[in-house]
């Protein structure tokens, strides 16, 4: 598959751009930008193949009849516009998290998508670490007995609160679409399967660093149908490592340092050390979209699921108190 980045950022110059270089049925073709310079370096560090490969306008680029797919990696309020232009000009399209900055605008990408017969996966990379995707299947057959609770806590220290996702103009969230939007991800895939749908969500959330008007810091709970809980907590305001919690009646789980772009980590079971082979998540994340494009199938993250996980984000911050957002 002949692919474009839109958006030669950090994600994009770090993980799927060498994701895509790596993969035997992928070809990085061309690059979105809203520099010539940038987008020529990006072509020139990753080897884009395509004639003319870099693209400052988003009609030429589509307008490509030899590209396939396009990896949407921009500003989270640019992720409508792109998918949906992207469909009509029948790409299949992989879109980085979060779907899009609301519920309207994730069913016009779907339309778009299913109107034109392409193929749209999310990219929640975590799925593909393989140590998660062990345990989950050990633990939807019940490994840890009935569960009772996870906890997912990541965070980041920004060095000031000039981020594009501190933005109404680019973003919807921060710490929640930055970090927020994989732990309940996460969440959702390890205790869905036994636990049922998420009932109940609470929310508390800080702007004390920053002043920003999207979310510095957030402590989200959730109440699922069987009545086991969950918890996340991501922040911007300071580092820390990263850990993944799940208790049931019959032992837990802790995964320390496995959330993040590497596929690494320390994983521990009821005092046991878990041992998992270390590969790259986004490498995993590329082949299930270029298969199920492949095969007419849907993705393992589908958009229904990139949904699904808006609508929660949009519950938690509303149950907040404190919403601030005045876009669309």
């Amino acid at each position: 598959m002949k692919c474009a980045i839109l958006g030669p950022g950090g994600i994009a110059d770090d993980q799927h751009a060498p994701a895509v270089n790596a993969h035997p049925d992928a070809v990085l073709w061309s690059v979105l930008s809203r520099s010539a310079e940038r987008g020529a370096d990006f072509a020139q560090r990753h080897a884009l193949q395509s004639p003319d490969p870099v693209h400052t306008s988003l009609d030429t680029l589509l307008a490509d009849k030899q590209l396939e797919g396009v990896i949407i990696a921009t500003p989270d309020r640019l992720h409508e516009e792109q998918a949906v232009a992207a469909a009509r000009a029948g790409k299949h399209v992989l879109l980085e998290k979060p779907m899009a900055t609301s519920l309207a605008a994730c069913d016009h990408i779907m339309k778009a998508c299913d109107e034109a017969g392409v193929t749209l996966a999310m990219a929640y990379h975590h799925r593909w670490h393989a140590g998660h995707r062990a345990l989950q299947r050990q633990v939807a057959d019940g490994m840890l007995g009935s569960l009772r609770h996870m906890r997912v806590h990541w965070t980041f220290e920004a060095p000031d609160g000039g981020n594009w996702r501190s933005s109404p103009d680019t973003g919807r969230w921060w710490s929640l679409a930055a970090n927020g939007t994989h732990c309940l991800d996460l969440i959702r895939w390890f205790m869905l399967p036994t636990e049922g749908n998420i009932t109940d969500v609470r929310c508390l959330i800080s702007r004390a660093k920053f002043a920003s008007p999207h979310d510095e810091s957030a402590i989200v709970l959730l109440r699922f149908a069987s009545g086991a809980t969950a918890e996340f907590s991501v922040s911007v305001q300071y580092a820390s490592d990263p850990r993944v919690e799940i208790y049931g009646d019959e032992g837990w789980i802790r995964m320390e340092n496995t959330l993040g772009r590497h596929g690494a980590g320390l994983i521990i079971h009821n005092d046991q050390s878990v041992a998992f082979h270390q590969h790259n998540p986004f490498l995993g994340e590329l082949d299930d979209w270029i298969q199920a494009a492949r095969e007419g199938r849907p993705p393992e993250v589908s958009a229904e699921e990139g949904r699904r996980n808006i609508e929660w984000l949009l519950k938690a911050i509303e149950a907040s108190g404190e919403d601030r957002y005045t876009g669309v």
